[in-house]
């Protein structure tokens, strides 16, 4: 009697098939991309996922180890590549949650016509068209980059070149203003402190007491002259000019040549007001070079001329009306009758005629100074949005 057969489940193997068993440990070899320029070589390995890549280069060997989800599901994938030339030992290398990014680079700048010693190209191995460039292209990106970089090198070298001049221009003005400062302040503590001291007394031996060092210091501000026909300050040449000029001809033609105007009075309000004026004007000056601001002094040093550059320009005037009479009497720097050249000059009527052009010169500072009043203190403008 014939027995009943039974149905075997779907899915289980039948009488005398092998079951196909996957060996243990076995690795899996991913997709990997490559592309080269002439100093690197580029390698995407498909692995998303990938925590720890154990990847190194011995004897010109790329050996790469890592577990990921690839191509084979998730699993251990291995390769290796030997390449076609030597290369740097350390591979830099990145791991990112959809792939692994290697670079290498070649032990010398050149193009490879292919990646590995063999000729026979790996079945896993591929090129990267998202990378890819042929040797003229390349040529072409490296010239590019050289120029890029060559560019970069000579803007940085011009920006610290400018940088240098900027520090130099800067730190010599500063110590410019501040030796102007140390100057005219010695003048103004020692004729204050004098005042007290002696009184009146003091008011007729002033330019021997304080005169070397403004000599010094009006000798010194020929400097501003100068620095504006150099381009190392933004001032107007012109007012710089009248002031240094004035001084220089108060000061060394009409008090110093003639010993009997240095023990006026004159000369020590002259002195006073030059002193007032400067203790304000160079430490403002100071802190612009180091692109500080107090507007306290800011407010001083452009309010505090109104009154005192007139009263200035005023007592210049006074000694230089006093000082004719002696210039008449001594004939000092004047030409007279006969001479070779049959040809005379009165210094005294000279004075006469520079009396005019200092009233016309404390018009042109004066309105210069006044502009520059307006620009510095007057509120600023708030834009409307």
């Amino acid at each position: 009697m014939e027995q009943p057969r039974q149905e075997q489940p779907e899915g289980s193997p039948r009488p005398g098939m092998e079951q196909p068993r996957r060996e243990p440990g076995r690795s899996l070899t991913p997709h990997v991309y490559w592309a080269q320029r002439h100093s690197e070589l580029y390698l995407r390995v498909d692995l998303s996922g990938v925590q720890k890549p154990d990847i190194k280069i011995t004897e010109n060997t790329l050996s790469f180890r890592a577990h990921g989800h690839g191509a084979k599901g998730d699993n251990a994938y291995e390769f290796h590549l030997t390449f076609l030339e030597p290369v740097n030992l350390e591979p830099a290398f990145r791991a990112t949650e959809r792939q692994v990014t290697i670079t290498v680079k070649k032990s010398e700048n050149r193009w490879w016509d292919r990646l590995t010693k063999q000729e026979k190209k790996p079945i896993f191995l591929v090129p990267d068209f998202d990378r890819w460039l042929d040797e003229s292209d390349a040529e072409m990106e490296l010239q590019a980059k050289e120029e890029e970089k060559e560019i970069n090198r000579i803007s940085l070298e011009s920006r610290l070149q400018e940088n240098s001049y900027v520090t130099m221009r800067k730190g010599y003005l500063f110590m410019y203003n501040l030796v102007q400062f140390l100057g005219f302040s010695w003048i103004f503590v020692n004729m204050t402190v004098r005042l007290f001291v002696l009184g009146q007394d003091s008011l007729f031996d002033t330019f021997h007491a304080v005169g070397d060092v403004i000599n010094f210091c009006q000798m010194f501000a020929t400097l501003e002259v100068i620095n504006p026909l150099l381009g190392l300050v933004k001032t107007g040449l012109v007012p710089a000019v009248i002031q240094v000029i004035g001084r220089n001809m108060v000061l060394f033609v009409v008090i110093g040549s003639q010993e009997e105007m240095q023990s006026k009075a004159a000369v020590f309000v002259v002195f006073y007001l030059w002193s007032i004026i400067e203790i304000f004007r160079y430490p403002y000056y100071m802190l612009s070079c180091i692109g500080t601001e107090w507007r306290m002094l800011t407010w001083i040093r452009y309010t505090i001329w109104i009154p005192l550059y007139p009263l200035g320009v005023l007592a210049e005037a006074v000694c230089v009306v006093q000082s004719i009479a002696y210039f008449d009497e001594t004939g000092r720097f004047s030409i007279l009758l006969p001479n070779p050249f049959n040809i005379s000059f009165s210094f005294s009527y000279f004075l006469r005629g520079y009396l005019i052009v200092m009233f016309l010169g404390l018009f042109i500072n004066f309105r210069h100074l006044y502009k520059q009043s307006n620009k510095r203190l007057r509120p600023k403008k708030r834009k409307l949005r």
